[in-house]
């Protein structure tokens, strides 16, 4: 099994012993060697990172079940190698891709979102289908409505749009687009109030 790779070394085979520190300095050498090679050699991320913490757990709990001295020789190379491997976890985790991505159908969520009614959206959409300024005019009113409506977080189905032109059309006033003349007004409107602010400065 490829997670218990570090737990397999000399190293700790020589903690479990009272061996002399030239000993486990050296094991300890090949120990921390084991865990760059491992976390920079073939291995799978993922295996990699499940023996960092296999082996940080053996070390967290070797001293209490082997009766290990915390100021022996021992019980510091545990506390140099436990510092060591959680460093390289603290390194490796972040670069770990998740197991799986979920996979799913719909569109990514946008943050905008239409606070007008559907109705006047709509107008644009009809505005915009007329002028053929999109595609040059190759979308349908259906395939505008559904562009629109995953850009700005809605459901327009075909009867919305049927419904909102023929309220468009059935409109008294000899101008039926009430937004598209809002639209315009207010921006002829900002433009004056920009001229006169910088008039002002003059």
């Amino acid at each position: 099994m490829e997670y218990i790779v570090l737990t397999e070394t000399d190293f700790f085979r020589r903690i479990n012993e009272a061996d002399s520190l030239n000993d486990l300095c050296s094991s300890y050498r090949d120990f921390t060697d084991r865990v760059i090679q491992l976390c920079m050699g073939g291995m799978n991320l993922h295996h990699a990172v499940l023996a960092l913490i296999h082996v940080e757990t053996e070390l967290q709990f070797h001293q209490k079940f082997y009766g290990v001295e915390t100021d022996s020789v021992s019980g510091l190379y545990i506390r140099k190698a436990l510092a060591f491997v959680r460093r390289t976890q603290k390194i490796l985790v972040p670069q770990v891709p998740p197991l799986s991505t979920p996979q799913t159908d719909s569109q990514p969520t946008s943050s905008f979102r239409w606070t007008g009614s559907l109705v006047e959206l709509i107008e644009i959409i009809y505005a915009l289908d007329e002028l053929g300024c999109i595609n040059d005019g190759q979308n349908n009113i259906k395939e505008l409505a559904a562009f629109f409506g995953s850009l700005l977080g809605l459901e327009i189905k075909d009867r919305h749009c049927y419904d909102a032109y023929l309220d468009m059309k059935r409109r008294k006033n000899e101008s039926r687009t009430y937004f598209l003349d809002k639209l315009s007004e207010r921006l002829n409107l900002r433009m004056q109030r920009d001229d006169a602010r910088e008039r002002q400065r003059r």
